[in-house]
């Protein structure tokens, strides 16, 4: 895989999956050859994981969208590479283990359990069955005007702290000077 064309490459294979979603194969498994997988292993990313993304663009609402879906991969390419220098994760965290969608972080809904699927997302640990940029973290990300691309690298950035986390949420995705 070339580093100087990854994204290309993530792009044609969205785009190649998208169209074989919207003819009707939406069984993921048969979507990658050898080359496909080994492509998505160098991000740090799984199948199923590059799936819930075309899925959901195919669903109706275009979102996310394919660049979208690249920015959320590059900020998962760099920490797979800078953070666990190319070492996959053997942890899981399994949906019982998210906090509650009904939970709140100082009055916000949704961010204890975003927090927690960002910080998940960063390391390679999602569940199948659950999806970092799924309807929920879309809809809340979006009320607090910030990218889910832009609170991945903040997560990472906050490392365990959730208090700096807070702040750049309150703060519309700004930090504090």
């Amino acid at each position: 895989m070339s580093n100087f064309s990854w994204s290309t490459t993530f792009r044609e294979l969205f785009d190649r999956c998208a169209k074989a979603y919207d003819a009707g194969k939406t069984d993921f498994t048969s979507w990658f050859n050898a080359a496909d997988q080994a492509f998505l292993a160098s991000i740090g990313y799984r199948e199923r994981e590059f799936f819930d993304f075309v899925e959901d663009h195919c669903g109706g609402e275009a979102e996310p969208s394919a660049e979208t879906a690249l920015l959320i991969a590059s900020v998962r390419r760099d920490y797979f590479n800078v953070i666990q220098h190319g070492k996959t994760s053997d942890n899981i965290v399994k949906p019982s283990e998210l906090p509650a969608k009904s939970a709140e972080l100082d009055g916000l809904r949704w961010l204890p359990r975003i927090i927690v699927k960002a910080r998940a997302k960063l390391r390679g640990e999602m569940d199948p069955d659950t999806m970092y940029g799924c309807g929920g973290d879309r809809a809340f990300l979006s009320s607090q005007d910030i990218h889910p691309a832009d609170f991945l690298r903040e997560v990472w950035a906050a490392g365990d702290d959730d208090a700096k986390i807070l702040a750049y949420v309150k703060a519309g995705g700004k930090r504090a000077a």
